[in-house]
């Protein structure tokens, strides 16, 4: 019995987001590589019908210059039938907007997916009466991240 208990909460503390390396900031543990998982976030944002604008590897852009960075990438996506309804609730959540979901490696050889919580966006911006449009957003965000850092996804 207390082999079960151990066993479901690793797998909860696995499978819940965790605020990590910042305010406002939601991460989740990859069972991949960076690069895999990063595909996967990719391959993920297509599926669900949104536009992936760019893919940005922040570790090549370092290397371009000498130096090394642990793998970092920057995925920036959305469609427009979110953004643009937090967009006429407060046009300066555009700063924010499109999305973006970083994949990388921390100092222990984690990889991690993060993205900006919904909610720092409304409290930053002081977006009022678009609750449903972020909580849809948070829901989301959270999907696609533990879909993209999971097998069986």
């Amino acid at each position: 019995m207390r082999r079960i208990l151990v066993s479901m909460l690793m797998l909860a503390l696995f499978l819940v987001p965790e605020a990590f390396a910042g305010e406002g900031l939601v991460s989740v543990k990859s069972s991949y590589g960076a690069i895999e998982t990063a595909d996967r976030v990719e391959r993920l944002v297509k599926k669900r019908g949104m536009t992936l604008f760019n893919r940005i590897d922040h570790a090549k852009g370092a290397r371009s210059v000498g130096m090394d960075l642990r793998p970092t990438e920057v995925l920036i996506f959305g469609n427009p039938k979110g953004g643009s309804p937090l967009m006429k609730c407060a046009q300066t959540v555009g700063i924010d907007l499109p999305l973006k979901m970083l994949v990388w490696e921390d100092e222990a050889g984690t990889v991690r997916v993060g993205y900006t919580d919904p909610e720092e966006m409304k409290d930053r911006h002081g977006i009022k009466g678009c609750d449903k449009v972020l909580q849809k957003m948070k829901g989301a965000l959270k999907k696609l991240a533990s879909d993209a850092s999971r097998p069986g996804s």
